[in-house]
């Protein structure tokens, strides 16, 4: 090794040394990601093909090396005698330390953070909190509680300033295998860098990207395990999130799927002005409802939330009920526009900007007062923005809050010192907004705070919620009984019996049960809907719900007669065997229907389960020979399927996410 140092090869021989030593610093943050998260990927294990996976990770770290190190290959290799100082040797040294010590940072953090998405970090996310002061202390909770990863990361950006190897060149004018050693060795690397950074050699290979990794595991919530953050990062900035597929012409197309909702004209009981309050949860997966979860730990499971279990016995639920995305930011717009997360949030997305309809904008014109409320900072997460472009004529948050000349509201009492005014007192608050709105119809909506990270609830519940098997479990409890209050007030308003509430969570979050740990699992969240008078049906139906469902369910039960977008579906008369869910997971569009799951690339289907005997996903139907029913399915689910994204794909791109009245793009 001492003579290679001081050979016409010292530049290369140190090179492969320090890009080996990348390779075993992706390696181990893979298994710490892996290990922290092993309550969602040690399962995996069990049916993996391990070589397969090892391949996978090697390709997907060799993209991210090279990509991240594109400058350090330049800088090492370029054939010039500047190589050959020693304080400009010492220059590169610190590039590639810096580089190296964000990439370890990045994916650390992405291990702690992951358990609240599901999916490896992008760029996204500093758009996503780009509103939020708190930020900065959220860290720094985290920071200490895994002071582990910290002494970790320090260790290992000290061992790599260790053993970085620097090569010991001199001068060597007039010498042709200098020149031609070197030369040749650059331009070899310049076309393995390309290589790496594209993932093949072939003049066919594109870029790969996140999606990629899923054909390494057997579901895409695993790929995680295969990818990196510096990769995904990279990659999604790289990327057009909404892109044309382009898989029907026009009237196919329009055959198969619109979005346009063409509503009858109003029959004899003509329009219901009816009040709509629109409950937002945050954080609420089906598996904390007890009422949802009746067979679960052989029919002892009890839940966290005995309130909204004694309102589901007086509402409308569903079997099989689902979010649309992973992120608050998917949230709003899958629940009040009815447009649900494919590839990136459409908060952060470059279509964040086209004009966008939703419930708001459709009752604004028969009278309603339109109200939206959240106990953050005004502009937190952009939930005000998105409030405003779909016409909420009314935003109240903690500014509105802190200045309620009310004293039984105390903005810096009542703050949680993190997110936002705990749910109870803002609750209060906002029922008291509603009050005063007197005989107006009005629709409200509320994203509740308390249940978030870092799982905090008011010092004076402590003693009556404590620690239990999951952080969030005693905000859960706390959340439930602010519900309680706040309908047992409401219950006394004169309003109140001539209200549609509905009830749903924006994404779930920490899981302690394998079946919510699948890809389908990961989305399970409640839709409720709970109608005080009777009028609207009650009782569990063995259907499909989703959040993007909310909108043109609620306006179908009160007879909106005007045209609109919406890519749900009206619950109450679509029938059980019709109704579907879809969403996104790790680069594979997903979607449910009449008990089965479809997993499509975006070119073609890669897995088919029948949920309803196999809820845990181990039997792809698409890999059994010989089952032409599969086959007939994936036929079936994958044309519709294809259509609905390709039409959300083409909205997206040509603004046109509002339905023009006078344009009848299809009958109802």
């Amino acid at each position: 090794m001492r003579q290679l140092l001081h050979s016409p090869l010292a530049g290369i021989t140190a090179f492969l040394c320090n890009m080996f030593m990348a390779y075993v610093v992706y390696a181990i943050c893979r298994v710490v990601f892996i290990a922290l998260n092993w309550d969602t990927f040690g399962p995996a294990f069990s049916h993996l093909d391990l070589g397969l996976l090892l391949t996978g990770c090697w390709f997907v770290a060799s993209s991210a090396i090279f990509d991240t190190l594109a400058i350090y290959v330049l800088l090492m290799l370029f054939p010039c005698h500047l190589r050959e100082n020693g304080r400009y040797q010492s220059w590169v040294k610190v590039v590639y330390l810096v580089i190296m010590a964000i990439a370890i940072i990045a994916n650390f953090c992405d291990a702690v953070y992951y358990p609240f998405t599901g999916r490896r970090t992008t760029l996204s996310v500093f758009s996503e909190f780009a509103n939020d002061d708190n930020v900065g202390g959220i860290i720094w909770i985290e920071v200490l509680r895994h002071w582990y990863l910290v002494l970790l990361a320090i260790g290992m950006i000290w061992g790599m300033y260790k053993l970085y190897v620097k090569p010991r060149l001199s001068v060597r004018d007039g010498k042709k295998a200098y020149y031609i050693t070197n030369v040749v060795v650059f331009l070899f690397m310049v076309w393995a860098t390309v290589v790496a950074m594209r993932g093949g050699a072939t003049g066919v290979t594109r870029p790969i990207t996140m999606s990629n990794a899923n054909q390494y595991v057997n579901h895409p919530g695993e790929a995680a395990m295969l990818l990196n953050t510096p990769f995904t990062m990279i990659r999604a900035s790289n990327h057009k999130s909404f892109v044309d597929p382009a898989y029907y012409n026009k009237e196919e197309l329009d055959q198969r799927f619109s979005p346009i909702v063409e509503p009858q004209p109003a029959d004899t009981i003509g329009f219901r002005e009816k009040n709509v309050v629109v409950f937002i949860l945050e954080s609420f997966g089906r598996e904390y409802i007890g009422a949802f979860n009746d067979t679960l730990e052989g029919g002892s499971y009890k839940g966290y939330t005995p309130f909204l279990d004694e309102l589901i016995a007086q509402s409308l639920t569903f079997d099989y009920s689902f979010a649309n995305g992973r992120k608050s930011i998917d949230a709003m717009p899958s629940i009040l526009s009815s447009i649900p997360m494919f590839v990136e949030p459409y908060f952060v997305s470059s279509t964040s900007l086209n004009e966008v309809g939703g419930l708001a904008d459709c009752l604004n014109p028969k009278g309603y007062r339109t109200l939206f409320v959240h106990g953050a900072d005004n502009g937190s997460m952009g939930f005000e923005a998105f409030a405003h472009a779909t016409q909420f004529k009314q935003y109240l948050g903690r500014d509105e809050y802190s200045d309620s000349d009310d004293p039984e509201f105390d903005g810096d009492r009542d703050f949680d010192g993190r997110w936002a005014i705990w749910d109870q007192p803002f609750m209060r608050y906002w029922l008291k907004q509603l009050n005063a709105i007197g005989d107006q119809p009005f629709l409200s909506a509320i994203f509740t705070a308390t249940s978030h990270h870092p799982f905090h609830i008011p010092e004076s519940f402590k003693d009556i919620y404590p620690e239990e098997e999951l952080p969030i479990h005693k905000c859960v409890r706390y959340v439930d009984n602010a519900l309680r209050e706040f309908f047992t007030e409401a219950s006394k308003q004169p309003w109140y019996e001539n209200t549609i509430f509905v009830l749903t969570g924006d994404h779930t979050n920490m899981t302690n049960h394998d079946m919510y740990q699948t890809d389908l699992g990961l989305y399970c969240s409640p839709v409720i809907f709970f109608d005080p008078s009777g009028e609207m049906p009650r009782g569990r139906r063995h259907a499909v719900a989703q959040q993007i469902d909310i909108m043109p369910t609620v306006l179908g039960w009160l007879h909106y007669d005007k045209p609109y977008l919406a890519f749900g579906q009206d619950l109450i008369n679509t029938p059980d065997s019709l109704t579907y869910a879809v969403s996104y997971n790790n680069g594979i569009y997903q979607m449910v229907k009449n008990g089965y799951m479809l997993q499509f690339d975006g070119k073609q289907s890669t897995a088919l389960y029948d949920i309803q005997h196999d809820w845990m996903l181990h039997d792809n139907l698409l890999r059994q020979e010989g089952h032409t029913e599969a086959d007939s399915i994936r036929q079936d689910y994958e044309q519709w399927f294809k259509a609905l994204i390709q039409s959300y794909m083409q909205r997206m791109v040509n603004d046109q996410l509002v339905c023009n009245p006078k344009k009848v793009l299809r009958e109802k």
